[in-house]
């Protein structure tokens, strides 16, 4: 007899599991990026538009097919049209290409945290070359927070042909991350669902926490002036659209098969289409939210450099010219350079190499995302603060929750597909199921704590989840469009048709956008040429530009026809078997 479907506890439980996958890294590290390169409050604008055009009208789609079919992302689309099993089969190969590298992350907070309790904080100053005569070379000329995260943390080679060795350190870290998303997914919703009251509502505690503390530091209002003052010359900057739509796109978590997952343990009549709504609110929300905080702390951070650097200038100036102690301020600091000049220009001219132009506006304008925001920006800020071993703490306690998260509903969109079929289902328990999963990620992942497993990283985060994506998420849309059953299924689970906004976003606008969208990726990847990549230059103490070696570019081309390619071939298989079938050729199933 066939075992009844788990459900969740209570719908609050599946709201939670959403929010707790959607609400990831992407709100607290990319959002505050976009803002910021792409006009300041303004941007809110096609953000907004986006949303409603694009982001509940596909969250919606998701959910209710999950819900409907009750089945995971291959179930699902096999029981609508087995010619659309490729669909699904894609969701689960971008799902394992993420969870592959997404965990890492995971990995690195688990470091900063346990490095976290010391005091001073190890990346609060640069270490003590071996002759403790002065500071390490490679830190001296670069931040002290850099130096912990290029050289302590992934002790980065100089390119990606470097492989290098394991870094244990990460390795361990690695494991113990992997440890954890199995603890949680070992039960399905049974334990995921007591998960997600942690992964969902933690991080909004320590965000309001932080709020609290951003707000009240010096210099905050300046980083919040920045975010909140709209370039409106942006909006008339296509890229300011397109990142807006695959910010929500991505932010949502759309076409990972990870939403199909979580709704088909819903109950058949579950209100999907509120909680679609709900769900996308809430994320956009939190991204709002979570860059007020980040523009406080970004402010802070912003000034101190920039108040530094002036007091810097102020001391180097009443040095050489043995100015009265006091005479030079940052008020008059302008004024003196010029008398200065005037009064000894041979002299200021030898010294001009040594003085730093000072700008708030420029360090404001310093735009960063990704790791460079969670682990070095983020981390020069709480150095500097009061208590930093605390605030250190329940940053990454933070940053741990939303990985963990978003490494729930990861995991839900390739296990969900397997303990759906009944030939794994029979011959192995869902446990070991989940334990083969975690365990196959876990010794893949350990590539990236190798000295080049950054890079290896950027291109797995870069291309193994955008185009493909898109693609994916096309077929869905135009399917939907020319299905007719589809709106008396809603009828079914509802108790009503959807409404005239919901048609015309199907029908229409959301297939257009999505158009757009992966004709803008195409021409901007044929107008970039060659790919390149960011390698960190220890004896210039920055980062440079180089160009992937061709076996990195094959790669990313695997990457990216892994998943596309599985809706061609998944038709094509399907149509061959049909056409055996009517031959009364006899096909082993």
């Amino acid at each position: 007899m066939e075992k009844p479907r788990p459900l969740w506890d209570n719908p609050l439980q599946f709201i939670f599991a959403c929010i707790s996958y959607a609400v990831g890294l992407g709100n607290v590290w990319r959002f505050p990026y976009l803002c910021q390169m792409y006009g300041g409050g303004g941007f809110l604008i096609p953000y907004l538009i986006m949303l409603i055009v694009e982001g509940m009208p596909l969250l919606y789609l998701e959910l209710a097919v999950g819900q409907h079919m009750r089945q995971g992302s291959i179930g699902a689309w096999k029981i609508i049209s087995p010619y659309l099993s490729g669909v699904g089969i894609a969701s689960v190969v971008v799902s394992f290409f993420l969870s592959m590298y997404y965990n890492v992350i995971n990995a690195w907070a688990f470091w900063y945290l346990f490095h976290s309790f010391q005091d001073p904080l190890p990346w609060a100053s640069c270490p003590l070359n071996s002759n403790h005569t002065g500071y390490d070379e490679e830190c001296g000329k670069t931040s002290s927070t850099q130096y912990f995260w290029y050289r302590n943390t992934l002790n980065i080679s100089p390119s990606i042909e470097e492989y290098g060795s394991i870094q244990w350190e990460q390795a361990i870290c690695l494991i113990l991350a992997w440890l954890v998303v199995y603890l949680c997914i070992l039960r399905g919703t049974e334990s995921t669902g007591k998960v997600v009251y942690v992964t969902a509502s933690l991080p909004y505690l320590v965000l309001i926490i932080y709020l609290i503390r951003g707000l009240t530091l010096h210099g905050a209002v300046n980083g919040l002036m920045y975010m909140f003052t709209p370039k409106l010359e942006q909006l008339a900057n296509p890229k300011t659209w397109i990142n807006a739509a695959t910010q929500i796109f991505f932010s949502l978590g759309l076409g990972f098969g990870s939403l199909i997952a979580f709704a088909s343990y819903n109950e058949p009549n579950n209100n999907c289409e509120r909680h679609a709504i709900i769900i996308s609110l809430i994320n956009s929300s939190t991204s709002i939210f979570a860059s007020i905080v980040t523009f406080s702390i970004y402010g802070f951070k912003a000034t101190f450099n920039y108040e530094n650097c002036l007091s810097k200038v102020i001391l180097l100036l009443t040095n050489v010219f043995d100015l009265e102690e006091g005479a030079l301020t940052a008020d008059n600091l302008d004024s003196m350079k010029n008398y200065l000049t005037s009064t000894y220009p041979n002299q200021y001219a030898e010294l001009l190499p040594q003085i730093k132009n000072c700008s708030l506006e420029a360090e404001l304008d310093t735009a960063v995302q990704g790791t460079g925001l969670a682990f070095i920006v983020y981390s020069e800020a709480i150095k500097n603060m009061e208590v930093s071993q605390l605030y250190s703490v329940l940053y990454f306690i933070m940053l741990l929750m939303l990985g963990i998260g978003s490494m729930l509903g990861n995991t839900a969109a390739i296990l969900t597909p397997l303990t759906d079929s009944k030939f794994l289902s029979t011959h192995l328990s869902k446990e070991v199921i989940s334990g083969i999963v975690c365990f196959i990620n876990c010794i893949v992942g350990l590539v990236f704590t190798m000295e080049a497993g950054n890079y290896w990283f950027d291109i797995f985060n870069d291309y193994a989840a955008t185009i493909s994506l898109l693609i994916v998420e096309q077929t869905v849309q135009f399917f939907f469009v020319f299905k007719n059953r589809f709106e008396k299924d809603l009828l079914l689970m509802l108790g009503h048709k959807p409404n005239w906004y919901w048609k015309i976003m199907w029908a229409f606008a959301s297939p257009v956008l999505i158009i757009s969208l992966f004709i803008f990726y195409l021409t901007d990847y044929i107008r970039t040429g060659t790919l390149q990549y960011q390698a960190w230059d220890a004896t210039q103490g920055q980062l440079v530009t180089k160009d992937y070696p061709s076996y990195a570019l094959a790669v990313i081309g695997l990457l990216v026809a892994a998943s596309t390619m599985c809706i061609p071939i998944g038709a094509l298989i399907i149509f061959i078997m049909k056409r055996l079938k009517k031959r009364n050729v006899p096909i082993l199933e």
